[in-house]
């Protein structure tokens, strides 16, 4: 708890400390056979905690506590870990940074003038700053994976539902689009499977029976068989950052070098998939879910560029839409699909085309015969107030939210002094506004940590997992052997 709030001090990561954690010390002694037996763990402001706001970091969210514990917390507990601080979140969580107008902005333990990345920032900061072990957030666009790639750590988004969503609270309950997964941070990835061998037990199928029950599967996991493992470089949405290129090759060669498969892999139909799918699905009725929340009180600068579109009456943000196309399509199409869904059987239609679309991806990794899948992971820290100007730079990672594909990102670099000198030369893929301002968010960046992403197919989270540590011991092998 010293350790947390020496960390808060200096990074503002956390929402409270959770007092109830020093009286629960006082029975820990029966809970001797849990998996994580005496182990503090760190939880997301949305994850009820009992007699506690979940807030979302918004105002009409306060002075509401939890009336009881979420299952995960439960299921925690019951292993013996110690639940004791609550973390920072950016307001509505809908953003991959981490601000609102009732905790302020969290910053990057690897460097202060930087963020933490989004949603989970608070988790990503407090256990990259060494105030935490082993911590939960959850995921809806990258919000696990941004965190543990701009803080350094590793951090892992299961399947939808392979952990309970029970008490997980959120500014659009009942969007069915892309769903949020539940999640662990920790420092390595070993902490990241014990996490999830401690949740998938008879406590969490037994409090939440809509959670299929199946327990963590150790064999998979320790498998040492070659993989057939699919890879790209660029998904042709989002040039990636020098660094992000950079770590992604090495990390290719480290894998191939170790007697893996490696197969070209080119995501289907990305264009569509962000536009029509992911973006129209999530804003299905034009963001006005979201913004009630964000209109309630003070709007936080990180996400004023947000609050700004969604704000455009949907009549004139068409007419704008149609005026760019010719000039920014990338920028139309996202404009237009921000109006959502104008009715019923049109939301129908959109939940038909995401199942066409995830079996259409599931036929092409069959057809390729892979086991697992490599891809850039976003990095380095963005500069303060970028995210929320930069939803196209979120491709490499809400992509697998649409699939319900887990995936986890692992930390295999650090930016060098080469890596910020080629930003001079970073053209991007449309050379639009977008892939202008995104220079400016990643500059300044040397010697900030650089991840991966890792992913399976849905329910092989034990063989992403086991993908993660291939990928974590041939990076720290690798850093061994060039050591003079």
């Amino acid at each position: 708890m010293e350790k947390a709030l020496e960390v808060n001090k200096n990074l503002n990561c956390s929402t409270e400390i959770l007092m109830e954690s020093v009286a629960q010390l006082k029975d820990i002694n029966t809970q001797k056979k849990g998996i994580l037996y005496g182990v503090p763990i760190s939880i997301k402001d949305n994850v009820a905690y009992e007699g506690h706001d979940t807030s979302c970091g918004v105002v009409s969210k306060l002075d509401e506590p939890a009336f009881a514990d979420s299952v995960v917390v439960t299921v925690l507990k019951k292993q013996g870990a110690i639940p004791f601080i609550k973390t920072n979140i950016p307001q509505g969580l809908l953003n991959y940074d981490c601000s609102n107008p009732i905790y302020g902005q969290t910053l990057n333990p690897c460097n202060l003038q930087k963020t933490s990345g989004g949603s989970s920032g608070g988790e990503g900061a407090l256990i990259g700053g060494g105030g935490s072990i082993l911590g939960l957030g959850t995921d809806i666009g990258g919000s696990i994976r941004i965190p543990a790639s701009f803080c350094g750590i590793c951090g892992f988004k299961p399947t939808t539902m392979r952990l309970s969503v029970r008490g997980i609270s959120s500014c659009v309950k009942g969007q069915k689009s892309v769903l949020s997964s539940l999640g662990p941070l920790g420092r390595d990835v070993e902490s990241l499977a014990l996490c999830m061998r401690a949740l998938l037990c008879q406590d969490m199928f037994s409090l939440d029976p809509t959670v299929p029950p199946i327990p963590f599967n150790q064999e998979v996991y320790e498998s040492s068989e070659p993989l057939r493992i699919g890879y790209y470089e660029n998904d042709g949405y989002l040039q990636p950052s020098p660094s992000m290129a950079r770590a992604f090759r090495e990390t290719k060669d480290l894998l191939e070098r170790a007697g893996h498969t490696l197969v070209p892999f080119r995501p289907l139909r990305l264009y569509h998939a962000l536009h029509e799918l992911t973006i129209r699905g999530i804003l299905g009725d034009g963001g006005r879910t979201l913004f009630s929340h964000l209109q309630a009180g003070p709007v936080d600068p990180c996400l004023r560029a947000q609050t700004n579109i969604l704000s455009i009456p949907g009549f004139i943000k068409k007419l704008i839409s149609v005026v760019l196309k010719p000039f920014y399509p990338r920028l139309s199409a996202n404009l237009d699909a921000s109006l959502g869904v104008g009715s019923v059987a049109e939301l129908w239609r959109q939940h038909a085309k995401i199942e066409e679309y995830i079996q259409e991806v599931i036929a092409e990794w069959r057809r390729l015969n892979v086991d697992v899948l490599l891809c850039p992971m976003l990095g380095p820290a963005y500069n303060f107030r970028y995210c929320g100007s930069l939803n196209s730079a979120l491709s490499y990672t809400i992509l697998y939210n649409l699939l319900n594909f887990p995936a986890g990102a692992v930390t295999v670099s650090t930016v060098t002094e080469e890596d910020e000198a080629q930003l001079r030369h970073y053209k991007g893929v449309h050379g639009d506004v977008w892939d202008k301002v995104f220079i400016k968010a990643v500059k300044g960046g040397v010697g900030l940590p650089v991840a991966v992403q890792c992913v399976s197919l849905p329910w092989q989270d034990e063989m992403c997992l086991r993908f993660m540590r291939e990928v974590e011991q041939l990076t720290a092998k690798s850093k061994l052997t060039k050591k003079p």
